[in-house]
């Protein structure tokens, strides 16, 4: 097992905060990064997916960049700038008793 400083060198990424411009096919997004205006395609990270958190165009996201491929990217985390528009997507089963 190797030690834990070259685990740790390895698991560096950039991260970066966006806004998703377009759903791609099998749970991909383009998505605009905001500091530098550049587009990159980014896919949902596996905790996303089991929480099944949904993601639309005009979501602002939170990614991980690998520093080996500068287009690709991890959705890692979907920011919430608007309340109404959970409010708006959350809905609750009512159970009959």
């Amino acid at each position: 097992m190797p030690p834990a400083a070259t685990l740790k060198e390895k698991e560096q990424v950039l991260a970066m905060e966006g806004t998703v411009e377009e759903a791609l096919p099998n749970a991909t997004f383009a998505v605009r990064l905001d500091t530098v205006d550049h587009v990159v395609i980014a896919y949902l990270s596996g905790r996303m997916r089991q929480r099944r958190v949904r993601i639309l165009p005009g979501d602002r996201v939170r990614i991980e960049i690998s520093p080996y491929d500068l287009r690709r990217a991890r959705i890692v985390y979907r920011l919430t700038d608007a309340p109404q528009r959970l409010a708006a997507h959350t809905h609750r089963r009512v159970d009959a008793h």
